[in-house]
């Protein structure tokens, strides 16, 4: 194979996106051969704006039956992509998904094993992970500069969504609509970099969601969460929806000083000597290590969604390893998953989870949704819900 035949199933603001590039021809070894959505006035659309030569189908599995391609991009509902997925891939197809893998971890776990057994080539679009000022960190502390990690605070409050934002359309913010609210439609790109930053998953999660909080919608929307890790490590993860100014602080501390990310820089406290030593051989009383104030330089650049399809495709025609293995996307899932059940059964939540108990909690929420229309609704949209 020398060049990929993508299609892009779900022609909304993120499928239509991906598809201007592709047409373009930004993508080396890539072009764009088809696309799939259900509604008449996008592939109208494809047939004015991507031309002729881009086969449209209405239907995924007319789509995988076609011929026209060898991977599919999917950009649907969040409900949607692990299904989907499963479709493509027993069709013998590449796939690449936008986040979140899914609503819950159950069937995002079938996903993975499905791209296991097909031996295709399957990615997930984190597109931050091309972010060259989390590359950075991930270096930093993968290569022990940090030393061991001590303690991980993220404090991601500048999401602000005003009313009539969720008032835009009837499906928003609704746990039959969208499957949750800021954890799977705002925060899945840091509940990623949070684990994949750090090379760590907590063993266990307490959570306390707040659901409508200064806002009449249904899901949660303002968030704290405290994790433990393995090593005896803590972290706190705190986000909403509501608050003007926001933050956005990630701050790691380690053995060796801390590392503090906010405002587009990247500042590490570095102590002389890593702590663990200056404890053990400092004997004058009060006292702490030597730090240094240190501005981490970073790279320009980073190819956001771009770079990862191309990722995608360089693994497919070159067999490279991916930057954003579509397996990886339960984790931050999990992550999600346990925080919001936590809440639901006002405990702690050790990991793995307990994947039937959080899937009847959901189906909870739904049954109590404000409407399972607006669910309908929002599939019938077959955009992805990541605005």
């Amino acid at each position: 194979m020398e060049t990929v035949r993508i299609g892009i199933v779900g022609l909304g603001n993120m499928g239509t996106g991906h598809a201007q590039y592709l047409i373009r021809n930004e993508v080396r070894g890539a072009i764009l051969t088809a696309v799939c959505d259900p509604r008449p006035e996008r592939l109208n659309w494809a047939e004015a704006e991507l031309g002729i030569n881009v086969a449209r189908f209405s239907s995924l599995e007319e789509m995988c039956q076609s011929g026209t391609v060898d991977g599919i991009l999917i950009c649907t509902p969040h409900y949607d992509h692990p299904e989907q997925a499963i479709t493509a891939l027993q069709h013998n197809l590449h796939v690449l998904i936008e986040k979140p893998a899914g609503v819950y971890t159950a069937q995002v776990r079938r996903m993975n094993e499905a791209a296991a057994a097909s031996g295709k080539v399957f990615g997930i679009m984190y597109n931050q992970r091309t972010n060259p000022m989390y590359a950075k960190l991930k270096d930093l502390i993968s290569s022990g500069e940090l030393g061991e990690i001590r303690r991980t605070n993220w404090i991601i409050t500048n999401w602000y969504r005003a009313q009539s934002y969720y008032d835009s359309g009837g499906w928003r913010a609704t746990w039959a609509g969208e499957g949750g609210g800021v954890l799977i439609n705002q925060d899945p790109h840091q509940l990623d970099l949070w684990q994949w930053t750090t090379g760590l998953m907590p063993t266990r999660v307490r959570a306390f969601c707040s659901f409508g909080k200064h806002r009449n919608i249904e899901v949660e929307n303002d968030v704290t969460a405290y994790v433990e890790y393995e090593n005896g490590a803590t972290g706190l993860f705190v986000t909403s929806t509501y608050e003007a100014p926001g933050t956005n602080r990630f701050e790691i501390s380690g053995d060796r000083g801390k590392i503090v990310i906010e405002d587009d820089q990247m500042t590490f406290w570095r102590l002389r000597v890593p702590e663990s030593e200056f404890n053990r051989t400092y004997k004058g009383g009060f006292g702490q290590p030597e730090c240094w104030k240190c501005d981490i330089p970073i790279a320009g650049g980073g190819a956001q969604h771009l770079g990862i399809t191309q990722d995608w495709v360089n693994a497919i025609l070159h067999d490279t390893p991916l930057l954003a293995p579509g397996e990886e996307g339960i984790k931050g899932l999990m992550l999600s998953n346990a925080m919001l059940l936590s809440t639901w059964t006002d405990n702690w939540v050790d990991l793995p989870i307990n994947e039937e108990l959080f899937y009847s909690k959901l189906q909870e929420q739904i049954e109590r949704s404000d409407s399972t229309k607006k669910a309908d609704d929002y599939k019938t949209l077959n955009v992805s819900g990541t605005h």
